[in-house]
């Protein structure tokens, strides 16, 4: 096994002992007095939200590749960041409702910081679909959207800012109380963990198909040679 593959592996590792040891430390850590035992949804939204966010940026960094210098490594990059981003997304937009009913007595406000954070993942999936059903200029066009949905992402951040939101503001992370802090920041770093992860296999596969094309282009102009 080379040392690529033993680092995968080590990090494979590293995931899942992490997830067996999460649940204990967000347990263990001091129960909020105003929302409860339902803030604990906490630890685990507000990674998924990052990953959301680094997914987009990801997304558009590749498909700025692709735009302007035809890089294909670009666009698999891309392709893959944005399955990623709207992976993400659907747990944050499944998380935060599953807190707001209990914090909020409703399951969806239409306030900046929600609404803005569907437009983006609707974003997302736009990207998908356009590669999907583009036709010819599908890639490109999907590229342009990948851009969009990054302009979005400091709006997102930010709404809560600059309208009144029933979220809390930018501030929560780092006004964090001492004693949920090693919770937060071993589930992001844990969450963040399996987004590389999950993005090394995703970029493994495009790379095979990627080959796979190649081999089946190479053995049609074989064929025609030889008829």
């Amino acid at each position: 096994m080379g040392t690529v593959g033993r680092g995968f592996t080590i990090a494979v590792a590293v995931a899942a002992v992490g997830f067996l040891g999460i649940p204990f430390l967000i347990l263990d850590a001091p129960t909020e007095p105003v929302m409860g035992f339902v803030q604990k949804i906490f630890y685990f939204h507000v990674p998924c939200a990052i990953m959301m966010f680094l997914s987009t940026f990801t997304a558009a960094g590749g498909s700025l590749a692709y735009l302007f210098k035809g890089s294909e490594r670009g666009d698999r990059l891309a392709h893959a960041a944005g399955e990623l981003g709207v992976l993400f997304g659907a747990c944050v937009l499944v998380s935060g409702p599953l807190w707001g009913r209990k914090a909020w007595g409703v399951w969806w406000q239409w306030d900046a910081r929600l609404t803005s954070s569907l437009l983006l993942f609707m974003i997302l999936n736009a990207y998908l679909l356009a590669r999907r059903y583009g036709g010819p200029g599908g890639r490109k066009l999907a590229a342009a959207l990948a851009l969009f949905a990054a302009v979005d992402v400091p709006l997102v951040y930010k709404s809560v800012d600059m309208w009144r939101t029933v979220h809390p503001q930018t501030t929560v992370v780092p006004s964090l109380a001492a004693g949920m802090r090693p919770a937060f920041w071993f589930s992001f770093a844990l969450i963040t963990l399996t987004w590389g992860i999950l993005l090394a296999l995703r970029l493994k596969l495009a790379r095979a198909r990627a080959t796979l094309s190649e081999l089946e282009m190479l053995a049609e102009d074989l064929e025609e040679i030889r008829s």
